[in-house]
């Protein structure tokens, strides 16, 4: 490292600008909770403001109900946890009538994450956010089950994630940011996160759940009901480090073009954050540590603003990508 990479002189944590990069805009803060971990919010606000995390990033809601898998449906592993919730809510209609206002009225910046088994289902449902107080941004769930294509999930494909994303852009209000969120099961996520962007993606939710299973050595069978499910949690820390670095690398050399990356994946603390910004994440997602630690992400965000104080960094931005240098 060069005398000129070298970050500044020990700062105070308060001297630290925390605002992040947000599609084509900023929030006042990288930290939000990840989707499916915090609900549409209204647990976690018990626990902490709502206004003092960058976003709050909701469950992913379909455009209709759906009861979701059968139970049992959860299983803890070494250093993580499998869920096959099968994307269980109330549907979008639901949402926007008696959770989003709800949110607003709490100050919250809410990042809503949606999903379909078809394009259209995408298409339709983020049209009905357009112009919704407290909205800031759409993330596409796109590792969900694609029933039109013998249940692959559309992130595993890129013409399918283009497609996706394509159709989202058409009809969504352009003011509102689209990040497309990808899974790590697939050969080159650089591969995907290119064809996302191409299709109009303002941002990039680094990863998904990775596919995974358990067996109950007692009764001998399936530790869930539907057999397999997303394995989250520190145990995948390292791939989701890896597809952010990698994806950033591809930025940098100019294979995909540049759009923020939301970073997630078995956060726990400030430093594990620090890593993701590292490797290239404008903003970090607290998820499974909130089932333990409900106050993990208000957490998080101040271990993280101590961090970089600590190694000189005087703006979250200048550390963004650091490791790349």
């Amino acid at each position: 490292m060069t005398d000129d990479m070298i970050p500044a002189a020990n700062l105070l944590p308060d001297d630290v600008d925390l605002t992040a990069p947000f599609g084509n805009g900023t929030l006042p803060n990288p930290v939000t909770t990840a989707s499916g971990c915090a609900g549409y919010g209204r647990e976690i606000a018990k626990f902490q403001p709502l206004t003092e995390l960058g976003s709050i990033t909701t469950k992913t809601i379909m455009p209709y109900p759906r009861a979701g898998q059968p139970t049992p449906r959860m299983a803890e592993t070494p250093s993580g946890m499998l869920n096959s919730i099968g994307l269980q809510g109330s549907g979008i209609e639901h949402f926007v009538e008696h959770e989003l206002p709800w949110l607003a009225e709490r100050g919250a910046r809410v990042l809503v994450s949606i999903a379909g088994e078809r394009v259209e289902d995408f298409a339709d449902t983020a049209r009905q956010l357009n112009g919704r107080p407290g909205v800031i941004g759409i993330e596409a769930n796109l590792s969900c089950p694609n029933a039109a294509n013998r249940g692959l999930v559309f992130a595993c494909n890129p013409a399918t994630s283009y497609d996706v994303i394509a159709a989202i852009k058409e009809v969504a209000d352009p003011a509102l940011p689209l990040y497309a969120k990808l899974s790590p099961d697939v050969t080159s996520v650089t591969e995907i996160a290119a064809a996302c962007v191409k299709g109009g993606a303002d941002g990039l939710s680094m990863i998904n759940t990775l596919l995974g299973m358990a067996i109950d050595t007692t009764t001998l069978r399936p530790a869930l009901a539907g057999v397999t499910g997303g394995l989250s949690g520190p145990a995948i820390r390292p791939v989701a480090v890896r597809c952010v670095y990698q994806v950033h690398a591809a930025m940098r050399a100019g294979a995909v073009p540049e759009v923020p990356i939301l970073g997630m994946g078995g956060i726990r603390t400030g430093l594990d954050a620090l890593e993701f910004v590292l490797a290239g994440a404008a903003c970090v997602a607290v998820g499974t540590a909130v089932f333990n630690d409900p106050t993990a992400p208000l957490r998080v965000l101040i271990e993280l603003r101590e961090a970089l104080a600590a190694r000189g960094f005087a703006k979250l931005t200048d550390a963004v990508g650091f490791a790349h240098r």
